[in-house]
């Protein structure tokens, strides 16, 4: 019966009714709006309480604080070693304010390279201090004995961080004990050459000088100037007398702008608009595009973004490299009422299989109508705007929001010309000689922490690490 079918060579039948491809020239179909892969969950937007701001910028006033040259020092690569950012000295204490470039050149090439293994002691608490160390790569944990075992950490130190500061202004001892978590490469100023070059600079022995000199302002642990106050007194007692002082020159940040001249010739708007208005569709994907460049920004951008500009004290790195429960255990526990906690996808994937790992379940919750993944009941949230490096390691941001809690906020402004959402305005600007409409669309935005302690960052999160897979052999 098959090999009958198979060797039929009888002529096709003659068509009897309109075929399918004749008949869908009479039809509509069924179409879908122009999709677009570039728009994303855009959590941060989401998550922000955005605040009105007429005048196009906003001043952040906070109390008074000291400035203690507590940030990063940077480094340039000149062949195959490292050399110290000369300008960015001025982050350690003692060489705060000091304005003599040359002699901050000469201290930049003062600094020696040095290599060291993991498991490398640098410095042992209690010794003499004799040297300023800077951490070029790596990570290093300082510790001290504790009430119950012989190391206590307090911490890792790396990407610009400093140590031994106190031995440029005079004698002393190491505090801690430092030694290398993982190959590092550390830049060294010895103190011998720190005091030839002073030796060499009555500018800079001067400056040293002021700085021992220096009285100690009274201030709270987060360096704002401190409010004297009394209690437990009995009686009648004289009572201290104070005031709340507030810095001179506070930060303020203008909205930022981005734009785009949208271009539509006439005859699509006129022939070809149904059943989808192609203005409509066009403008559509356009703001979805200014939003997506909107959010980056407030991410990235070196003057306001979140991430170039969180305070160094609110910095911390992975201890092993995979962000594990308990590094987001200490970025969570750095501020009260953190809200939200945002990373790349592939980043949340990284600490999942830290927590397969350690045999642990993450919870997940509803957030916004999404499952989301969560921990200690602080939504985790995607964002892929943050960045993820060339050797896979990727950061993790912590979120206190709303101006009553201190916390980051989203700036815009509300009411401008030819608005078309919150922020975002479309603009006529006329019709061409090539009879093309054109609109210009502009879209106003900032973020602004209101305390250094609302925005955290968990740096040097590895996203790469996986469980070798079973020997088979």
């Amino acid at each position: 019966m098959l090999e009958s079918i198979t060797q039929s060579e009888d002529p096709p039948l003659e068509p009897s009714a309109v075929g399918i491809d004749a008949a869908r020239n009479l039809a509509h179909t069924a179409k879908s709006v122009p999709q677009m892969q570039g728009i994303s969950s855009r959590w941060l937007l989401r998550i922000l309480p955005w605040v009105d701001v007429p005048g196009g910028t906003y001043r952040v006033n906070r109390r008074l604080a000291f400035p203690v040259g507590d940030g990063r020092v940077k480094f340039d690569p000149a062949g195959p070693h490292l050399r110290v950012v000369p300008r960015t000295l001025r982050e350690i204490p003692p060489l705060r304010d000091f304005p003599d470039d040359d002699v901050l050149n000469a201290l930049a090439g003062a600094f020696e390279q040095r290599e060291a293994e993991p498991g490398t002691i640098l410095a042992h608490a209690a010794q003499k201090a004799d040297q300023l160390i800077v951490v070029a790569r790596g990570k290093v944990d300082h510790f001290t004995p504790g009430a119950y075992t012989d190391a206590v950490s307090h911490g890792l130190l790396a990407d610009g961080a400093h140590f031994g500061e106190h031995c440029l202004a005079g004698k002393s001892t190491w505090k801690f004990t430092y030694r290398a978590a993982t190959a590092c490469t550390v830049l060294v100023l010895p103190r011998r050459a720190f005091k030839q070059i002073r030796n060499g600079s009555p500018e800079l022995a001067a400056h040293i000088d002021s700085y021992l000199a220096r009285p100690r302002p009274a201030m709270t642990r987060r360096g704002e100037a401190d409010i004297a106050v009394a209690s437990g007194h009995r009686g009648e007692a004289q009572l201290p007398a104070a005031f709340v002082d507030y810095e001179t020159s506070p930060r303020e940040y203008p909205l930022s702008v981005a734009q785009t001249v949208l271009r539509i010739n006439t005859r699509v708007g006129d022939l070809y608009n149904g059943p989808q208005d192609q203005s409509e569709q066009q403008l559509r994907l356009t703001i979805e595009a200014l939003r997506e460049r909107q959010e980056h920004e407030m991410v990235n951008h070196p003057d306001f973004g979140l991430l170039p500009n969180a305070d160094p004290q609110q910095r911390i790195s992975t201890r092993h490299g995979p962000p594990t429960p308990d590094d987001l255990d200490e970025l969570i526990s750095m501020r009260r009422q953190t809200k939200f906690l945002l990373a790349h996808r592939r980043t949340i994937a990284a600490f999942a299989r830290e927590c397969t790992r350690a045999r642990i379940c993450p919870p997940g919750t509803e957030f916004n109508g999404h499952h989301v993944v969560a921990w200690r009941g602080v939504p985790f949230l995607p964002c892929n705007k943050i960045p993820i490096s060339a050797d896979l390691t990727s950061s993790v941001m912590a979120l206190r929001t709303g101006e009553d809690d201190g916390g980051v906020i989203g700036l815009y402004q509300r009411g401008i010309a030819d608005e078309y959402e919150p922020g975002l305005s479309v603009r006529f600007m006329g019709i061409d000689d090539r009879a093309t409409l054109s609109y210009l669309v502009s879209n106003y935005y900032s973020v602004a922490p209101l305390l250094p302690s609302a925005l955290g960052v968990l740096e040097n999160v590895e996203v790469g690490h996986y469980n070798k897979p079973p020997d088979l052999s």
